[in-house]
């Protein structure tokens, strides 16, 4: 590793952006600014005994430290960190954004910690797209394939248009998909000649490809202003606020739903993404998880606005896609819910192998429920059954 450190990866003496509890508490008075100078400073040294995730994450909270000596420790040491150290935390699917971001100005052309980055489905977009943005051409390819992260975050695209080592033919790939998804993207000549490609007709007219795409914008931005009309962007309802069966209220909420419905299919791929991630309420999300598109169901599970209660009851659903039931058995911040982990071990579309990893950390009663069950896989009501007669509750 070089000695000279980056100077983004300096941070100056302000408040740290995440919170003390970000480490356990028996680690917190090695990064507590109230603590004593010495005992940061061990923490700036990394000689006290964490995790991966704990000991990266202290040393980012490290960095804005008001004592400069403990500050560039922890700077010089972060910068050194030994692979065994970064491979698993650039990896761990819990770390926070702000320090995945400090890392990828840390590790600039290390490319084998950078894959890592761009795969981690927590660094965040803003990340990828500047780390995309001087990319080589392996990074570009790994992130081209993330079709979520692009209609997520434009700028994506534009770094990879931007980004002479590109090749012609992914970013061919990645714009006609672009236009596809009804992402407008007309700054960009190579949006441009992908739109001419699929809009323009034979001759691949200008004129045709503007005239189709403003057609389709029109039809979406109508949508939009219906959805918005309708208060479909604003904060969830409170689940509790039912109308009496067979109401004129139940009636009308009804009809309500059903004309959200209507205007939600209306929306392009790139917006039903959009709706999903930040401007949906819980009645949109419900509607955009039953969405035919992968994309836009993977988009809704990973929403900042998403609800435990909403991921219960994907878990359980056996049309949700496979990928969708991976990233939330891959998650283990989600994985801590106790009825989403029973609702997945109970869903035959899991894997066998994932519902066992979980099995010994059910009740009793829920094990004996899985032994019975005769729609789970049989060789996890065999594992159940083998569980209870270990335990002796058979």
């Amino acid at each position: 590793m070089s000695e000279a450190t980056p100077a983004a990866a300096v941070q100056s003496p302000a408040a740290c952006p995440i919170p003390l509890s970000a480490v356990p508490a028996n680690f917190q008075k090695h990064v507590d600014p109230k603590a004593p100078t010495p005992l940061r400073m061990m923490g700036a040294k990394a000689l006290v005994p964490m995790g991966p995730k704990e000991m990266s994450t202290a040393l980012y909270m490290l960095t804005f430290d008001a004592d400069a000596g403990v500050r560039e420790t922890a700077v010089k040491t972060a910068a050194s960190l030994p692979d065994r150290i970064l491979s698993v935390a650039l990896r761990d699917e819990t770390m926070d954004p702000q320090v995945l971001d400090y890392y990828s100005v840390v590790l600039a052309g290390k490319d084998e910690y950078l894959e890592m980055l761009v795969l981690n489905p927590s660094t965040g977009d803003p990340t990828v797209q500047r780390l995309t943005s001087t990319a080589d051409d392996h990074i570009i390819e790994i992130v081209a394939q993330n079709q979520l992260r692009m209609l997520r975050h434009p700028d994506i695209v534009r770094a990879l248009v931007n980004n002479k080592a590109s090749r012609p033919s992914t970013l061919d790939n990645v714009c006609d998909f672009c236009v596809r998804s009804g992402l407008n993207l007309e700054d960009l000549p190579a949006f441009r000649a992908a739109r001419r490609r699929i809009h323009g007709g034979a001759s691949e007219d200008e004129e045709t490809a503007k005239k189709a795409a403003a057609r389709a914008a029109a039809e979406v931005a109508s949508a939009e202003k219906a959805l918005e009309q309708m208060g479909a962007a604003g904060p969830d309802r409170a689940e509790e606020q039912r109308a009496a069966p067979g109401s004129a209220e139940e009636r009308e909420l009804e009809e309500q739903r059903l004309t959200i419905s209507q205007q939600v299919m209306r929306l392009s791929i790139a917006k039903k993404i959009e709706w999903a991630n930040k401007k949906g309420n819980r009645e949109v999300r419900s509607l955009l998880l039953r969405d035919p598109n992968t994309l836009v169901q993977l988009a809704v599970i990973q929403s900042p606005r998403i609800t435990e209660g909403e991921v219960v009851k994907v878990a359980v659903s056996r049309t949700s896609p496979d990928e969708v039931l991976r990233y939330i058995y891959n998650n283990r911040q989600l994985m801590k819910n106790y009825q989403i982990k029973l609702n997945l071990i109970n869903n035959p579309k899991v894997p066998v192998g994932v519902s066992m990893r979980y099995l010994s950390s059910l009740r009793m009663a829920e094990v004996k429920a899985i032994a019975r069950n005769k729609n789970v896989p049989q060789g996890l009501a065999n594992a159940a059954k083998k569980l209870l007669e270990k335990k002796g509750a058979g």
